[in-house]
């Protein structure tokens, strides 16, 4: 059997499976790929509530061509499929600012900034000061002794609505073939008659509250892509495994804003993403101008916060930190927080779970099938396989496409166009 005529189910609908489907269906009859969806609400996590901030060249070695792949890509979909008003892709002029004069040299730098805390801007390649910063963003309050430093070369970072382009790549899997089960949750694997991988147990109609109705989707090859929960996935879908997925989360919460201050004319000045610090709220604030006049605020994270079941559907954001995330945006931006015609205009609120490893990097692999447990083997090559990827951290939609191209070769049995064999498990 070659691969052009075996079956995949994708489980997990966030970006990085519908990337996956979308590059797949280019080597697989797309009516052959399933996607497998537990929450009853499409992009509730962080593919519908992440930044969508892009950038090529900020990524450690072992992501580095990664990284250039994928921002390539989000540049070509955009230019051949309207990505400015289907889904608010635009370049971005990247700052780092601070509300009083610091001296730069002696901060802390490095791409570890989730595990210290400390700013993205920090994985920023470039330091320039602001000679070189032609466009000022006119959304931000300037204070006296302030300084913004420009941390990007032209053409080397981008924005998009990330909620927009997970709708954009649904639409056009669906259009093409691919099968999307939604509500459903997998619940174990079925082999044939000599142990092969040969399909997956589904619950459907969870939406009803009760057990649901169970179904098998026929498939030759697995590919778990479902963000947080991709170690629980492969846990209960191979519950003798000697191996763990060690992918956990950080939570972040965001607000998308429409400021007072806004002024159409701003936008001719393209859009900016900005990275700051707010002593008095002791956490490091990310704004992402988007094509439209809306602001994404966010930056608050935390590891602590409980992760929900997928087949629950979005978790609450919690008010402290919705409150917090106000206060911030409000001194930032000089607008005001009292409850008057002066205020911010909050668009929506957004609690996400973004996938990290213990080492900062993806898993992006097939595993083994000595370690898939005790009664399970798939079909050699591309004939079959289980695959995962996750753990991409604050930078999952910026690597997306990338991702999905390499994945969907893996998957295909061909040549990947980067070298990702060091971001197996091990």
């Amino acid at each position: 059997m070659s691969s052009s005529q075996s079956s995949t189910a994708i489980i997990g609908a966030g970006i990085i499976g519908l990337s996956t489907a979308y590059y797949l269906s280019r080597y697989q009859d797309p009516s052959s790929i399933h996607i497998i969806e537990a929450s009853p609400e499409l992009f509730s996590s962080a593919s519908g509530y992440a930044g969508g901030f892009l950038a090529k060249d900020w990524f450690a070695p072992p992501l580095a061509k990664l990284g250039i792949l994928s921002f390539n890509e989000h540049r070509r979909l955009a230019e051949e499929n309207g990505g400015e008003d289907k889904w608010g892709y635009s370049s971005a002029t990247c700052i780092s600012y601070a509300a009083s004069a610091v001296d730069r040299d002696s901060a802390k730098r490095g791409d570890d900034w989730l595990r210290d805390g400390t700013s993205r801007a920090d994985a920023a390649p470039v330091i320039l000061d602001d000679s070189n910063l032609s466009q000022n963003p006119g959304w931000l309050k300037r204070r006296e002794g302030d300084r913004l430093e420009l941390i990007s070369d032209e053409g080397t970072t981008a924005q998009v609505d990330p909620l927009r382009l997970c709708q954009f790549l649904l639409e056009e899997v669906v259009k093409r073939g691919v099968m999307l089960h939604h509500p459903a949750k997998a619940v174990a694997v079925c082999t044939d008659g000599e142990g092969k991988l040969n399909g997956v147990r589904v619950l459907k109609d969870l939406k009803s509250g009760g057990d649901g109705t169970e179904s098998v989707v026929h498939c030759d090859k697995v590919v778990i892509t479902a963000g947080v929960w991709t170690g629980k996935v492969f846990e209960e879908l191979f519950p003798t495994s000697n191996i763990k997925v060690p992918v956990r989360s950080l939570a972040g919460h965001s607000l998308v804003l429409r400021s007072p201050t806004w002024d159409p004319q701003l936008e001719k000045n393209g859009c900016h993403a900005v990275f700051t610090t707010n002593d008095s709220q002791a956490f490091c604030p990310e704004m992402f101008f988007r094509v439209g006049g809306h602001l994404y605020f966010a930056g608050l994270n935390s590891s602590t916060i409980p992760i929900p079941d997928a087949e629950g559907g979005k978790a609450k954001p919690h008010p402290d930190a919705l409150a917090s995330l106000r206060t911030a945006a409000a001194d930032i931006l000089g607008a005001s927080n009292s409850g008057g015609e002066d205020d911010l205009i909050v668009v929506r609120e957004g609690l996400c779970f973004r996938p990290v490893t213990p080492w900062g990097h993806p898993i992006i692999s097939r595993i083994d099938d000595r370690e898939l447990g005790s009664g399970v083997a798939t079909k050699g090559g591309s004939d079959g396989g289980v695959y995962v990827a996750s753990g991409h951290g604050p930078w999952g939609i910026s690597q997306s496409l990338g991702t999905g191209i390499v994945l969907s070769e893996m998957v295909a049995g061909r040549a990947t166009s980067v070298d990702v064999s060091g971001l197996g498990l091990r």
